[in-house]
């Protein structure tokens, strides 16, 4: 049997009393086990009879069982020590950072145990002696200690094997009875188990805060790749979009150099020719200039009247009058070229716009009704708060603050504050509407501008068929029928979404949001029965 499991061995069969092998053991009625001389002694010295592993109570002395199986056990034990102890031979030689047998003469064979009463550490051979001779059974013995200065008590030379409570160190026997009479000593063991239970403790609440941070360090780790994820994509998106607006515009300033370029060349080319033509002429004219000068200077009467008729013809030439070269207008070229890429840039813009699906914004659903104290005069809302449409007819209606005086506007009773927030409204069948949101502080008194800057967040249709946000003005293939609201306050989102088609119809982006939103609509004047359609708030289909 090896050194490691004879003290495994060791440890089942020590009386908890003595810290020693069993000596005739015997059985409690609670079923412990100790000596039998260190039961009996511990309840005559002490005042009542009690357990003292589990601190159960008797009456009185109870009758000590002889337990045959532990006694077995011992001497089974004790003769694989003899064993143990016939084979020292085998043993290793201490190593360093291990403690030697005090007892070896030469090579220090490794200690096993060391004695608290004899202050000696013993290897397996020399330790023998204290597992079978009766007297030295009694002693204690614990593991091997290398400081063995450390563990003496200064003043009295003895060994630190008990602690003071009130000043919270270790002391010697001699020092309990003198120094430390008064105060509350305990054995080091039953301190050292009270102190490991909460080294237990602190090193369980140690562990769970290290784990805690772990989580948070990984938190942060996901964090961070997310935004290098959202960093890189964003990064490639605007690379895209505006390498490729780079490249169109060298492209499309090429182009409109080039038709400037070949206007001006069209027109210089014609000049030319007009020019080469005017100083043909020009020449020919000269000529006839040098000839009517020289016969005007002749004498010979003759002469000059035979050459006169053929020099005094004009030569041909063009009437030049109404001939005329026109600088050609350069202006609207750059605004003719510029019309294609506003459209294609709107077109790579909305490609840029939140990604924010439909499933994921209905979601955040919020059951929205209608606030009549808010709704201008001629505004009808249904008996549910759902639905709002416009009539002719003003009706009396007091004038509370909340109302709108001069628009056909109203608000929702929900306050947005923090947080996400969708709802849905029907715009089928009609030819003008405004949904959106609105700062609760908004005017409502009056002329008022529905935009950004005076608290409106909306997407509207007017004309039929031209959808306009500010400084927006745009048209879709096919009008929504049910328009999906979704605010992202945190992030200053305001998206506007086609539910049919599940398609991203707008997006404020970059909102300050500092206060306080309500759902606001304007159903829109009927038109003469035209849009006499109501907006209706749709309850939210659950997404799959």
């Amino acid at each position: 049997m090896s050194a490691a499991s004879s003290l495994l061995s060791e440890d089942k069969f020590l009386c908890s009393i003595c810290l020693d092998v069993f000596t005739d053991p015997v059985s409690t009625p609670c079923g412990h086990n100790f000596c039998k001389n260190c039961i009996s002694e511990h309840w005559e010295m002490g005042s009542r009879c009690e357990c003292p592993s589990c601190k159960k109570r008797f009456k009185r002395g109870p009758e000590l069982q002889v337990n045959t199986f532990i006694s077995e056990m011992v001497s089974h034990y004790k003769q694989s020590a003899q064993q143990r102890a016939g084979s020292s031979s085998e043993q290793q030689a201490a190593k360093p950072g291990e403690v030697p047998c005090d007892v070896c003469t030469g090579t220090k064979l490794k200690a096993l145990k060391f004695c608290q009463l004899c202050l000696v550490s013993y290897c397996e051979t020399h330790l023998e002696p204290h597992l079978t001779v009766s007297g030295l059974k009694r002693h204690q013995l614990i593991n091997p200690v290398e400081n063995l200065e450390g563990r003496m008590c200064a003043k009295h030379d003895k060994l630190l094997e008990l602690f003071c409570r009130d000043d919270q160190t270790c002391v010697c026997m001699h020092c309990s009875i003198s120094d430390h009479k008064p105060h509350d000593v305990v054995p080091l063991k039953e301190e050292y188990e009270g102190r490991k239970a909460e080294l237990g403790k602190t090193e369980a609440e140690v562990q769970q805060m290290i784990q805690q941070r772990q989580l948070k360090i990984e938190e942060f780790k996901q964090s961070v790749k997310v935004s290098r994820g959202n960093a890189d994509r964003e990064r490639a998106g605007s690379v895209r979009v505006l390498t490729w607006l780079k490249d169109t515009i060298e492209k499309m300033q090429a182009e409109v150099t080039e038709m400037i370029e070949a206007k001006h060349t069209l027109i210089e080319k014609q000049a030319k020719g007009f020019i080469r033509e005017l100083e043909q002429e020009i020449s020919e004219l000269k000529k006839k200039s040098a000839e009517l000068e020289q016969l005007s200077l002749s004498e010979d009467h003759l002469h000059l009247l035979q050459n006169l008729p053929s020099l005094n013809a004009a030569p041909p030439t063009k009437g030049w009058t109404e001939v005329t070269v026109r600088p050609p207008s350069y202006e609207g070229n750059v605004m003719a070229a510029l019309g294609p890429l506003v459209e294609m840039l709107k077109i790579e813009l909305k490609k840029l716009q939140p990604k924010t699906e439909l499933k994921t914004a209905q979601q955040f659903a919020v059951d929205v009704t209608l606030d009549p104290d808010t709704a201008y005069p001629t505004l009808i809302l249904s008996g549910d708060g759902k639905q709002v449409h416009h009539v002719d007819a003003q009706k009396k209606l007091p004038d509370n603050p909340e109302r709108f005086s001069t628009s056909l506007c109203l608000v929702g009773k929900q306050v947005i504050s923090t947080g996400r927030f969708y709802f849905e409204v029907q715009v089928k069948g009609k030819t003008q509407w405004s949904l959106g949101v609105a700062r609760q502080s908004v005017n409502r008194k009056g002329p008022i501008t529905i935009d950004p800057q005076n608290g409106f967040w909306t997407l509207g249709l007017r004309n039929e068929n031209e959808y306009y946000a500010p400084s927006v003005l745009f048209s879709l293939m096919s009008q929504p029928e049910k328009v999906g609201v979704f605010v992202d306050y945190e992030e200053g989102l305001v998206l506007f979404y086609d539910v049919d088609a599940a398609d991203l119809l707008y997006a404020h982006t970059g909102c300050c949001f500092t206060e306080k939103l309500l759902p606001f609509f304007s159903p829109s004047s009927n038109q003469g029965g035209k849009n006499s359609a109501p907006l209706i708030i749709c309850p939210v289909n659950p997404p799959e």
